[in-house]
């Protein structure tokens, strides 16, 4: 598959939301809501779940699954009490010290004028800046479209993964084709430099590895992503707090280091 075929695999609209990775993952969950400032955003859905005999805080990007709840939860595209209920979220898991699991699918953060008169760009720069210093396990996996910083303000994980259909970019490539040539019809040309697919995101060390998918037998898939979540997990609860840390920072710091040949 081309990189805009990705694309439009990631955009489509059977993929399994995020909420239903929620249920095919964890047992005994409990959603919580509102962000203690405004109000509560559909568009994102947290709360606390068993991974088999774990506690864990989820926190997951959902876009709906007909049209009247894809309208409610803006499509996906998360508001600042959605990244602030987020955080008031992980800043719980911290406190109790369990660790995080956070599924993205949004094409960018909701940019109506009711969301930057509410401080959209700060909601996701503090969501960004508080996810680095978490003295937790944070895992994120990307299970459609990862778009900008409204992807990102859920991906400063120690781990990120990436459904094999996934795509992963700083900007949509309607937007870079607009930009760049001046044209959006270029989109497939924009999606193939901007190399957003889940393979390259993995090549590039964006994400540690690449999740096949197989959503003819859902519950199967899932029971794979719980395993490795759980290998994952019982590998950083041997690190302490600091050490989580300054495995974030790490991870992130190397992020466009490259080699020119002579």
């Amino acid at each position: 598959m081309t990189a805009y075929e990705k694309l439009k695999a990631a955009r489509g609209s059977r993929r399994p939301t995020g909420a239903a990775y929620v249920d095919g993952i964890f047992h005994d969950c409990m959603e919580l809501h509102g962000d203690r400032r405004f109000g509560d955003d559909a568009a994102i859905v947290g709360g606390i779940g068993w991974l088999d005999d774990q506690p864990v805080t989820y926190i997951a990007i959902d876009r709906g699954t007909d049209i009247q709840s894809r309208m409610a939860k803006n499509f996906g595209c998360p508001k600042p009490e959605g990244y602030r209920k987020g955080l008031r979220l992980m800043k719980q898991a911290e406190k109790f010290g369990r660790p995080v699991i956070c599924f993205v699918d949004t094409q960018g953060a909701f940019c109506g004028a009711d969301a930057e008169e509410r401080g959209q760009g700060q909601a996701i720069a503090e969501s960004i800046m508080e996810m680095m210093n978490l003295r937790v396990p944070v895992i994120s996996i990307v299970i459609g479209e990862g778009g900008s910083g409204g992807a990102l303000a859920l991906a400063s994980a120690n781990r990120v993964y990436m459904l094999e259909n996934a795509v992963y970019s700083v900007i949509s490539p309607e937007g870079c084709a607009s930009i760049l040539w001046k044209d959006a019809a270029k989109v497939e040309d924009a999606a193939e430099v901007l190399h957003i697919t889940a393979d390259d995101m993995k090549n590039l060390g964006v994400a540690e590895d690449v999740i096949k998918e197989d959503f003819n037998d859902f519950p199967t898939m899932c029971q794979g992503i719980r395993e490795t979540l759980k290998n994952d997990l019982a590998n950083m609860q041997q690190m302490s707090p600091e050490q989580l840390q300054q495995n974030r920072y790490e991870r992130f710091r190397k992020f466009g280091i490259y080699g020119e040949r002579a």
